[in-house]
């Protein structure tokens, strides 16, 4: 008689224990074992617990492929859904096999689970796993189908709703419970404070102040005292939530009329715009992208949106300042160029005008289709690609955690007609417009930062937070996935001749890129260096990158300074403002509800949090890959020491490439 001992672990979220009848059987190379039911004395399947069972056969069942469970309900009651998180098992030969699950478990439901090493395509030779596989990935890409929602936009997944999700990859009961109270709660604190659907103007900043009173941060307190600052205002373009536009600038464009006489009171006195420029302090930030896109109508009237450009100054005191700013692209006498110098009002409205069309860039482009789009195409392509033995779904299905429930949540509320994002400058009809604008322009390597700070000219930026942080990230990103992919792939020829991998690459290439050749994605992988490449991009910008662009969103929303939408053009003449003038142009005050109650939902702190480089799910069996991870961990740590440390002299942190303040996935 061989005994095979079974350690069973339920999962540890909210209802993930049953009283149903479990059964498991065991399939062998050399035959498989009776179907038994694991019954101990007592609750045998409660949330969190890991319970011992003993499955007999009557002899050895050679090398174990699967183990089969099946539930059956108690006494014909309602089916209790069951999580299972993983089985392992212990041979009589003494070989410990992890067998994860992660999955629920329903009435009648039959699954097979697939234990042992992270297995390729084409190492498959026992004919009952080889079909395992085949089945797998047939039942995945039935369930996960791609759809077009937009023409010209990345494909989504076919699921309408959060409803029509698989459970196992829905928010957990307690992410869903604060999510829907972060949601009403400040609804219902803007609609006590009398802001919901209020049409007024606002009459003061101190009135806007005591509203983020109640939500305060340190970096949002400090951005309300110091927005008015040109200082301030430069170093949002290097370190707040949108670092991605700005680049050096080696020579005027030919719209942007800037004259030495107009810049030289604000440049080191003696020196010029041209040397200067010689010496690579000067830098531009150009909106040409959101030139003639169509706004939403408000009143009978299209909105205001300007594609502006601005121009800055890195000082002796390596401050980044703005020296001059042109709010169209088309320069003319109604166009003038605002100054330092011009009124402080006329200086103001200026400069909010180009932090609206940056702040809707950042929104609808580096943020919502450059993250969550892209992400949601990565998740797609993985889970119809790779059967869950497979190498590249153990490393990299933890990435994905939550994603689809969140962009399958966030579509309609961000972009949809009633949606908070739509209410910008843009509307939805823009803003789709802008996206498609940004994807057929896109290249692989702006998504690689190493490639992007490099396209930008700002290698040698002083004070640049974003920059050293991220390439730092980078850097221990791809080591980690280096060690993987070297371990699994030793050679090209391996990677050439993964099937699995190459239509997976193929399906993000037509369904992410909209196969666009000159994008430069790969429509297949050739190396082992390219491969570690690609998968150094996903995870980094499913993790780093969302971070940076996410996680400052309510501490950078001070309206007065960065506003979704404008009401009122800027003047055509300096002179003629007021502080009454900007206070008409921005947001009013049911506008701002709006706004703030996207960026509280967005970067609220959720408790079911997985911090990056944690993988509280078991999918590794060998040695090779968990000491990789453990290494990876310990790099993260470091950096997350170091940048605490730096932060500690700052007077305004940069804390959003922080290891320990990033989730491992695009979770929210």
């Amino acid at each position: 008689m061989a005994e095979y001992k079974l350690e069973v672990t339920t999962g540890d979220m909210t209802n993930a224990g049953t009283s149903d009848y479990i059964f498991v059987t065991l399939i062998g190379a050399e035959g498989e074992s009776e179907r038994t039911e694991l019954d101990n004395y007592g609750i045998d399947f409660t949330a969190g617990k890991v319970r011992t069972y003993t499955v007999k056969s009557k002899a050895s069942l050679g090398k174990l492929l699967l183990v089969k469970v099946e539930k059956d309900p108690l006494f014909f009651l309602l089916d209790d859904e069951w999580f299972c998180r993983k089985i392992v098992v212990t041979t009589p030969e003494k070989e410990v096999i992890l067998f994860p699950c992660n999955r629920w478990v329903s009435k009648g439901e039959l699954v097979e689970l697939r234990g042992g090493k992270a297995m390729k395509v084409f190492e498959e030779e026992h004919p009952l796993l080889i079909e395992h596989r085949k089945k797998e990935l047939t039942l995945a890409t039935c369930l996960y189908r791609w759809a077009i929602n937009v023409p010209g936009l990345p494909h989504m997944n076919n699921f309408l709703t959060n409803s029509m999700l698989p459970d196992e990859i829905r928010f957990s009961w307690s992410k869903t419970l604060e999510v829907d109270y972060t949601t009403v709660a400040s609804f219902a604190e803007f609609t006590f404070k009398g802001m919901t659907g209020s049409t007024e103007d606002w009459e003061n900043i101190e009135d806007i102040k005591k509203v983020f009173l109640s939500h305060t941060t340190p970096t949002a307190e400090y951005v309300t005292e110091h927005w008015k600052e040109d200082e301030f205002y430069g170093y949002q373009f290097l370190n707040g939530s949108n670092p991605n536009v700005i680049q050096r600038c080696l020579k005027l464009p030919s719209n942007f009329p800037v004259t030495e006489e107009m810049v030289k009171p604000f440049l080191q006195k003696g020196s010029s715009l041209k040397k200067e420029m010689e010496k690579g302090n000067i830098f531009l930030s150009d909106y040409k992208r959101m030139d003639g896109l169509p706004t939403r109508v408000q009143n009978g009237e299209p909105l205001p949106l300007t594609a502006g450009l601005g121009l800055f100054y890195m000082n002796p005191e390596n401050k980044l300042m703005p020296i001059a700013i042109q709010l169209y692209q088309q320069p003319s006498e109604q166009n003038p160029i605002f100054l330092p110098s011009d009124s402080e009002s006329d200086w103001m409205l200026a400069k909010l005008f180009l932090k609206n069309a940056d702040a809707i860039l950042h929104e609808a482009i580096y943020h919502l289709m450059n993250t969550h789009y892209l992400a949601e195409g990565f998740t797609v392509a993985t889970v119809r690609s790779f059967p869950a033995i497979h190498p590249l779904y153990k490393l990299l299905i933890p990435h994905f955690r939550y994603t689809l429930q969140v962009i399958t949540d966030g579509r309609p509320k961000l972009i949809g007609a009633k949606g908070a994002l739509s209410k910008c400058s843009l509307g939805t009809e823009g803003l789709n417009e802008i996206m498609r604008r940004a994807l057929s322009g896109m290249t692989y390597s702006s998504l690689c930062l190493p490639e992007d700070i490099a396209a930008r000219g700002l290698e040698s930026v002083p004070n640049f937070y974003y920059r050293d942080d991220g390439l730092k990230l980078w850097s221990i990103i791809n080591s980690f996935v280096k060690a993987m992919v070297e371990h699994y792939y030793p050679s090209d020829s391996e990677v050439r001749k993964d099937s699995e991998l190459q239509a997976w690459i193929n399906e993000i290439y037509i369904h992410s890129f909209l196969a666009n050749k000159n994008s430069g994605i790969p429509t297949s992988f050739q190396t082992v260096e390219e491969l570690i490449k690609f998968i150094t991009m996903v995870i980094f910008r499913v993790t780093a990158k969302h971070a940076s662009v996410n996680n400052g969103q309510y501490d950078y929303s001070w309206i007065p300074s960065c506003p979704l939408m404008t009401r009122k053009a800027p003047p055509k003449t300096k002179g003629q403002s007021s502080m009454k003038t900007l206070f008409e142009t921005m947001p009013n005050v049911g506008e701002t509800a709006i706004f703030l109650a996207m960026a509280l939902l967005l970067t609220y702190k959720y408790t079911d949090v997985v911090p990056m480089g944690s993988y509280p799910v078991e999918r590794f069996d060998e040695p090779a890959p968990k000491k990789i991870i453990k290494e990876f961990q310990e790099k993260l740590s470091q950096l997350s020491e170091a940048i605490e440390k730096r932060n500690s002299k700052l007077a305004l942190p940069y804390i959003y490439l922080d290891p320990a303040l990033m989730e491992n996935s695009t979770a929210i």
